[in-house]
């Protein structure tokens, strides 16, 4: 994948990008893909992270290329806001000084997630002043749809996974509850319910509490 695509070049290197992102495994997976992506995609570009913001709170870095990204400071907080509203923010100077190797001057900030509470940003970061231009910018929303598109998906197999596991869990604390109290299947899951409404604990919860300690008496 070459820096500064062009033409069919830029077509190929997107869907080349979209393909690894789709491979991910789980959404933290697919962050930590972007992030090394983007470095090797964006013109400009010497290193990257994701980063989440609570709207008037302090952000949290969750992916990075390296650890600098991590440990490096990042632009003030109205930096961040403005992405609630336009979807590329950029730093052209940072202020730092020439030769601060460690010091990461130019910013183009790309937003990847919004609700009413909180923003998904991937970020790309260069050591050098004026980094990143229009093309750089363009690109990058490019690209971010194409993470977004991944991170979508990859959350949809895990909130998929995590449903079929939870029904087979209560399917299972429903069979035990038949046979200990020789109950129905109906009554059995009814009672199930009402025992998490009383205490106040997820109906799946309470299965896996039920699978638990039948499970632990098996073993004794």
């Amino acid at each position: 994948m070459t820096r500064s695509p062009g033409g069919l070049d830029l077509a190929e290197a997107l869907t080349a990008a979209a393909r690894e992102l789709h491979e991910s495994a789980s959404p933290g997976a697919t962050l930590d893909t972007a992030v090394r992506l983007a470095v090797h995609l964006l013109p400009g570009a010497e290193h990257a992270g994701v980063c989440e913001i609570e709207r008037g709170e302090s952000l949290r870095t969750v992916a990075w290329s390296d650890d600098l990204v991590r440990e490096a400071g990042t632009p003030d907080l109205p930096h961040w806001e403005r992405l609630w509203t336009s979807p590329v923010v950029r730093v052209v100077d940072s202020g730092g000084t020439d030769g601060e190797p460690q010091e990461l001057r130019s910013v183009l900030s790309m937003r990847l997630r919004a609700d009413k509470r909180r923003l998904t940003v991937l970020t790309a970061y260069s050591r050098e002043p004026g980094a990143f231009d229009e093309t750089a910018a363009r690109l990058g929303r490019l690209f971010t749809v194409q993470v977004g598109l991944a991170l979508n998906s990859v959350t949809v197999r895990e909130q998929l996974t995590e449903a079929m596991h939870t029904r087979d869990l209560i399917g299972q604390a429903t069979g035990i509850l038949m046979e200990r109290l020789d109950i129905g299947a109906q009554a059995a899951f009814e009672s199930l319910v009402r025992a998490s409404q009383r205490e106040n604990v997820k109906l799946r919860d309470l299965a896996r509490r039920v699978v638990g300690a039948t499970g632990d008496e098996r073993t004794t």
